[in-house]
C-alpha cells in the first residue's frame, strides 16, 4: 500500500533523528498523528500548544533540534508565543502548522488562518505544502534552514493534502549538519592583536556565542590578566573553572561586572548580543566578535567588529598577543566581586520570616542541594533574578529561560521538554506564582508522562518584576497582587505530591524531600513579596521614582507595605548607592 504525505513527512523526521512531536491533536492533524503512531516518534499530548512550543524549544536548545505542531487557526495562534521564543533565542525548531482543506482557503472558512502571514515574523523559512511533489524538497529545505540558520522553520500542511499519496522527489532529502570553522582574516586578527597589546586594562564579556569556548576564554583571560563578565545565557558555560570571572551584568546582574566593563581601556565582547545599551560603556574602546556579522555594532560604538566563532578566533589570536604582567586591574575587580558576593549573602543569612521567606535564601539552598548536572528552567521575572545570582554553573548544569523574548510562564513547559529529552537528569523548574498559574493545566502533562520534574514555586503573591518596574518609575504598584489557589493542593489533585512551605526553617528539609522524591513534586514556598532585585546601575531618576512611589503608598494609606519594602531592601539599596 502506498504511503501518504503524512507518513512521508514522519519518515523524513525519523531520518532527521526527531524523537517526539509536541502537539494538541485535531482534525487537520489527525493523519499526521496516525503516521506518528506507526513510527518511532512519540506524540507528546500537551494541554496547550504554547506549552508544546516551549517544551520543543527546551529540547532543541539541549539537543540541537525539535518539532512542535498545531492544528488550524486556534492551534497556530496558541503556538506563536513559544515559536517567537525559539526564533529569538536562535534555537533550531520545526513547526508543523496543519490547516484547513486547501479548497476552502481564502473563503473565510471555520478556523482559517494565513500561516504565511502569521509565522512570517518568527521564522527563517515559512512555506505551505499544496502538492505531493513539494513534500520532500520543502521538508528538507525547512529542516536545513532551522539547523543551519539556527531558528524556526514553519511548514503549512492542509489536512486534505496530508492524506494524498506521496511522491518521491528528484532532489536530496538528506539533512546536512555542517560545522564550518569561521574566524576573522589574518589582517583582522593582527588589527585586534595590536589593539589588545596597546591596551593596559582589558575586560572580556561573553554571551551564549562563547558557550563552547570556556577553556579558550579562561586561557585568554589569564594571558591578558583580564576579568571576565558574562550575560545570563552565557553564565552556565563561562562561569565554571574560571578564576577571573566577575559575574554578570544587566538588569539581573552584579555591580562587579558592570564596574569591570566600564573601568577597562578595552572591552572584548565575545559571542554576545547583550540588549541593554544603557549598561554598555561609552568612553572606552570596544571590540565585538560574533558569528553573525549583522549583529556587529548595534549595541555599542565599536572600535572593531569581527566575524568568527569565539573558540576558533581565540585560538588563532593567542599566538599574536603579548602576555600582560600587570595584575592590579584584575585583582581590583576580583576583590570588588568578593565584596559583592558577601553582600549577596546578607539575604541568605537573613532567611526571612513566616510567609515572607527571603527568595535569595531559597535559591541559594536550592543551588547547594541540586545535582552538579541539573537542568534548571526559570520563569521570566524575579525567578530569573534569583537564578542569575544564586544558581552556580558547574560545567555540567544547564539553565533555560525566556531570556530574549521575555515571556511569562515558560519554566514549567520548558521543564517538560527537558525532562522528556533527558529523563535521567534532575530537572528543576523555578516558577513564579504568576507564571505557573498562567499555564497551570499542563501540570497534568507532567503527571500523564510521569516526568520527574521538580516545580519550585517562588510564591510572592505578586507580579514581582512588574511591581519593581512601577515603583522605580515613580508609580505605586497597582493590580500586581495575586490571590492564588493552593498550589500544593493542585499538585495533589494532578496526581503527585505538593507541599506548602511557610517558615524559613522548613526550607532546606522541604527542598531535600522534593529533590529526592522519585517522580514529580511541587514545592510551594511563600516568599517575601517585598523582596526587590535592583540592577547594578541605578539611575538618579530611578531613586527619585522609588521615593515617589513609596510616598504615594504612604499617602494612600499603605504605610505598612511601604515600610516593609524599604526594610526588605535597605541593605541592598545602601550597598548600590
Amino acid at each position: 500500500m502506498a504511503k501518504n504525505i503524512a507518513e512521508q513527512i514522519v519518515e523524513m523526521l525519523e531520518k532527521a533523528n526527531v524523537k517526539r512531536i509536541y502537539a494538541v491533536t485535531g482534525d487537520s492533524l489527525n493523519h499526521l498523528n496516525i503516521a506518528v503512531k506507526k513510527s518511532s516518534i512519540e506524540w507528546i499530548h500537551v494541554r496547550h500548544e504554547e506549552v508544546g512550543a516551549y517544551a520543543a524549544a527546551a529540547e532543541a536548545e539541549l539537543d540541537g533540534f525539535a518539532v512542535c505542531a498545531g492544528s488550524c487557526g486556534p492551534g497556530h495562534v496558541h503556538l506563536i508565543n513559544g515559536v517567537y521564543e525559539a526564533h529569538r533565542s536562535h534555537i533550531p525548531m520545526l513547526v508543523i502548522a496543519s490547516t484547513i482543506p486547501s479548497e476552502e482557503m481564502g473563503m473565510d472558512y471555520f478556523q482559517e488562518t494565513n500561516t504565511i502571514k502569521l509565522f512570517d515574523d518568527c521564522s527563517y523559512y515559512n512555506q505551505m505544502i499544496t502538492r505531493p511533489e513539494q513534500v520532500q524538497r520543502t521538508m528538507q529545505t525547512a529542516i536545513q534552514h532551522a539547523i543551519s540558520k539556527k531558528g524556526v522553520a514553519v511548514i503549512g500542511l492542509p489536512g486534505d493534502v496530508s492524506e494524498l499519496d506521496a511522491e518521491e522527489a528528484t532532489t536530496s532529502n538528506q539533512i546536512f549538519k555542517t560545522n564550518p570553522i569561521i574566524r576573522p582574516s589574518d589582517e583582522e586578527l593582527n588589527q585586534l592583536a595590536n589593539l589588545i597589546n596597546e591596551s593596559g586594562k582589558v575586560t572580556i564579556y561573553c554571551g551564549i556565542g562563547a558557550e563552547k569556548a570556556n577553556a579558550e576564554v579562561v586561557e585568554l583571560s589569564k594571558y591578558l590578566k583580564s576579568p571576565v563578565g558574562y550575560s545570563f545565557r552565557g553564565k552556565m558555560s563561562i562561569q565554571p573553572n574560571n578564576p577571573n570571572e566577575v559575574g554578570l551584568t544587566g538588569l539581573l546582574g552584579f555591580p562587579s561586572a558592570y564596574h569591570a566593563m566600564h573601568e577597562a581601556d578595552l572591552l572584548l565582547l565575545l559571542g554576545t548580543d547583550f540588549p541593554y545599551q544603557k549598561f554598555m560603556p561609552v568612553k572606552n574602546k570596544i571590540v565585538q566578535i560574533d558569528e553573525s556579522p549583522e549583529r556587529l555594532g548595534r549595541r555599542a560604538k565599536l572600535e572593531l567588529g569581527l566575524t568568527g566563532d569565539v573558540k576558533e578566533t581565540i585560538k588563532a589570536l593567542l599566538p599574536l598577543l603579548k602576555e600582560k604582567t600587570d595584575v592590579n586591574f584584575l585583582n581590583q575587580q576580583l576583590e570588588f566581586y568578593e565584596k559583592v558576593k558577601e553582600q549577596q549573602l546578607i539575604y541568605v543569612k537573613d532567611a526571612g520570616k513566616e510567609d515572607a521567606i527571603q527568595p535569595e535564601y531559597v535559591a541559594h539552598t536550592l543551588d547547594r542541594l541540586a545535582k552538579n548536572d541539573a537542568i534548571f528552567t526559570v520563569d521570566t521575572g524575579m525567578c530569573c533574578v534569583w537564578g542569575a545570582r544564586f544558581i552556580t554553573g558547574t560545567g555540567e548544569r544547564k539553565m533555560l529561560g525566556s531570556f530574549n523574548h521575555g515571556s511569562m510562564a515558560n519554566a514549567m513547559p520548558m521543564a517538560i521538554g527537558a525532562s522528556l529529552a533527558h529523563p535521567n537528569r534532575q530537572v528543576i523548574a523555578m516558577c513564579g506564582d504568576g507564571g505557573l498559574s498562567m499555564l497551570l493545566g499542563d501540570m497534568a502533562t507532567i503527571f500523564q508522562y510521569k516526568l520527574p520534574v521538580k516545580l519550585i514555586v517562588f510564591n510572592n503573591r505578586a507580579l514581582g518584576m512588574v511591581k519593581l518596574e512601577m515603583e522605580v518609575g515613580g508609580m505605586p504598584d497597582n493590580e500586581t497582587d495575586m490571590i492564588n489557589p493552593d498550589f500544593g493542593m493542585i499538585a495533589k489533585a494532578m496526581g503527585y505530591p505538593g507541599k506548602n512551605v511557610h517558615k524559613p526553617e522548613e526550607v532546606e528539609s522541604a527542598i531535600n524531600e522534593c529533590l529526592n522524591h522519585d517522580g514529580p513534586y511541587l514545592l510551594n514556598i511563600f516568599t517575601n513579596p517585598n523582596a526587590l532585585a535592583l540592577p547594578p546601575k541605578i539611575e538618579f531618576d530611578q531613586i527619585i521614582g522609588m521615593t515617589k512611589s513609596m510616598a504615594q503608598l504612604m499617602l494612600g494609606g499603605k504605610m505598612e507595605e511601604a515600610l516593609e519594602t524599604v526594610k526588605s531592601n535597605y541593605k541592598h539599596i545602601k550597598e548600590l548607592l
